[in-house]
C-alpha cells in the first residue's frame, strides 16, 4: 500500500511498555505467576519493542510464536538490524530489508511500528534517505518510526521528507539536542522512546516525571497512534515507569 494511503490508528489509550519483556525479579509480584514472560508480560502491557532483532535475525516462526503468546489487542514494536541501519547505512540494502520484513510479518496483525534507529554519525543525506524509505514505504504499509542522531536530520528538509513518506521522528529522552525530545515527521504516529535521564539507561524517571509523560501521550493520543517505550531498563526502572504510566494513561 502507499504511503499517502496510511492513516494513523488511533485508539483510545496509548500503547506502553518495555525494550523487552524480562520481568525484574523485584517485579514478579506485579504479574501473573504462570506462564512464559512474554505472556505474563503481555497481560499487563499493550506494547512491547523488540531490541534483540537489531543484533541478530530471528526466524518468521519465531515471530510467530510471540505473536501467538500474547492478547489480540497487543503489537510489537520492532528494530531494523544495525546491519541495515548501521552496516550498509540504508544503502543497497533491499535483500536484507526483504529478509528482515519476512521474518517480522510472522507477527501477523500483532506487528506494530518498525523502529529505524541511526548512528549519531549518520548525517542526513536527502538522496539515501529518499531511496531507503521510498522502497521501505513501498514494500510495507504499518507504522514507521525512525530515531537519527545527527543534526542534520531535525533540519526542514528532513522533516518534509519523513512527513511525506509517512515516517515519524522519535521523541527521545534524553536528547542529544533540543528537537529531538520532540517528535517530527509523519504526525500521524507519536512515538517516544525514553532511555533513561540523567544517566541512560540507569536513571529511573520518578512520579513527577511519569506524570508529565503520561500527560504527554494524552495530547498526542486524540490524533495519532500514540507509544511509549521505556529503555531504562538496567535496574528494571523501565518496568517500574512503565506500570506507572500505563496506569495513569488508563485513568486520563
Amino acid at each position: 500500500m502507499a504511503a499517502r494511503k496510511l492513516k494513523p490508528a488511533v485508539t483510545g489509550r496509548s500503547r506502553i511498555g518495555v525494550a523487552g519483556w524480562s520481568i525484574p525479579a523485584a517485579h514478579a509480584p506485579d504479574f501473573a505467576a504462570e506462564g512464559s514472560h512474554l505472556e505474563r508480560y503481555g497481560a499487563r502491557f499493550n506494547a512491547v519493542e523488540i531490541n534483540s532483532s537489531f543484533y541478530r535475525p530471528h526466524r518468521r516462526t519465531t515471530y510467530t510464536r510471540w505473536a501467538e503468546a500474547v492478547p489480540a489487542d497487543f503489537r510489537f514494536a520492532v528494530k531494523v538490524p544495525r546491519t541495515i541501519t548501521h552496516e550498509a547505512r540504508l544503502v543497497g540494502c533491499e535483500i536484507a530489508m526483504a529478509r528482515f520484513l519476512d521474518e517480522a510479518g510472522g507477527l501477523g496483525d500483532r506487528l506494530g511500528p518498525l523502529l529505524v534507529q541511526l548512528p549519531g554519525s549518520f548525517a542526513f543525506e536527502v538522496k539515501v534517505a529518499s531511496r531507503f524509505f521510498t522502497a521501505l514505504r513501498a514494500a510495507y504499509a504499518g507504522g514507521v518510526a525512525c530515531e537519527p542522531r545527527h543534526a542534520g536530520w531535525y533540519m526542514p528538509a528532513a522533516g518534509t521528507l519523513l512527513n511525506d513518506l509517512h515516517i515519524a521522528r522519535v521523541a527521545a529522552d534524553p536528547a542529544r539536542l533540543p528537537a529531538a525530545a520532540e517528535s517530527g515527521g509523519w504526525p500521524g504516529l507519536v512515538y517516544h522512546r525514553l532511555h533513561g535521564s540523567p544517566e541512560m539507561y540507569r536513571s529511573p524517571y520518578g512520579p513527577h516525571r511519569q506524570r508529565e509523560i503520561a500527560a504527554r501521550l494524552r495530547a498526542a493520543r486524540t490524533h495519532a497512534e500514540t507509544w511509549c517505550i521505556f529503555d531504562n531498563t538496567m535496574f528494571g526502572h523501565a518496568t517500574t515507569d512503565a506500570l506507572a504510566v500505563a496506569h495513569l494513561d488508563a485513568a486520563l
